[in-house]
């Protein structure tokens, strides 16, 4: 079990008011795969991660694993790496939903409208990302912290909980048609009689390519190109030799369709 958690945490932070980071530096740090030496620099995460107007809506997503990477190996390597690989060119299908944040007013959009905050239905998402990666039995339920949408609890079959917060965060809109996001979390899971802890980097450059972004057309489509970076936790014996380094990347293509 503790491979296949490890396999699902790259992916539960996909759909997860931010520090912005100086234009391009994420952009570039996409680009630079896997030539990555630290973390980015960003921002204490405050608040939820807002998305484009154009994200707002119900989408069909296929994400696909298209390339992998351990940095440190042979010695250092994350639990789980040499398992994920049968995740490669094999796409992973789930449903995802954004809309607009409760209990708040309109903001100033990137298109200089007035536009209510989109962000994501974590529960939602987690609940089917966790499916799509685990199995229908082995998800019991996702809990957001009702005070603080950067703490999300999976609970899992045979009292096993995955603990995600989202520590940092940036974004960059080089365009009204692209959106760049990173966030730092602190994972934990608990076991039976272990505790696991890491640290995870996402970071996703989305891009709007089809359809009408003021209708609700099926002809709506994103692109996304998503890198997860693993980080060692201080408590692991391996977390100076690591030296701040990845331990394992794993680049993501996702394709997101109009429900």
């Amino acid at each position: 079990m503790k491979k296949v958690i490890w396999g699902f945490c790259l992916v539960l932070a996909l759909l997860v008011w931010s520090g912005d980071a100086s234009a391009g530096v994420l952009a570039d740090r996409l680009s630079s795969f896997p030539n990555w030496d630290s973390k980015p620099t960003v921002a204490v995460a405050r608040g939820d991660l807002v998305y484009p107007d154009w994200m707002a809506g119900n989408w069909n997503v296929a994400s696909t694993l298209v390339d992998l990477a351990a940095p440190l190996a042979p010695n250092i390597v994350s639990p789980g790496f040499e398992g994920n690989r049968r995740y490669l060119q094999q796409p992973v299908l789930f449903k995802v939903r954004f809309q607009p944040e409760k209990n708040t007013g309109f903001i100033l959009n990137n298109r200089n409208k007035l536009a209510q905050k989109i962000v994501a239905d974590r529960t939602f998402n987690g609940f089917n990302i966790a499916k799509a990666y685990l199995g229908d039995r082995a998800v019991l339920s996702v809990k957001v912290d009702p005070t603080n949408p950067n703490r999300q609890i999976t609970v899992l079959k045979g009292e096993k909980q995955l603990i995600s917060i989202v520590t940092g965060r940036g974004t960059e809109t080089p365009n009204p048609d692209r959106f760049v996001s990173t966030e730092i979390s602190q994972q934990v899971f608990r076991g039976e009689s272990d505790i696991y802890l890491n640290e995870v980097e996402t970071t996703t450059a989305y891009r709007f390519v089809g359809g009408d972004e003021n209708s609700d057309s099926a002809s709506k489509r994103i692109e996304a190109d998503q890198v997860t970076a693993i980080y060692l936790s201080p408590q692991d014996p391996d977390y100076f030799a690591a030296r701040g380094r990845p331990v394992a990347l794993y680049r993501y293509r996702l394709e997101l369709v109009r429900a």
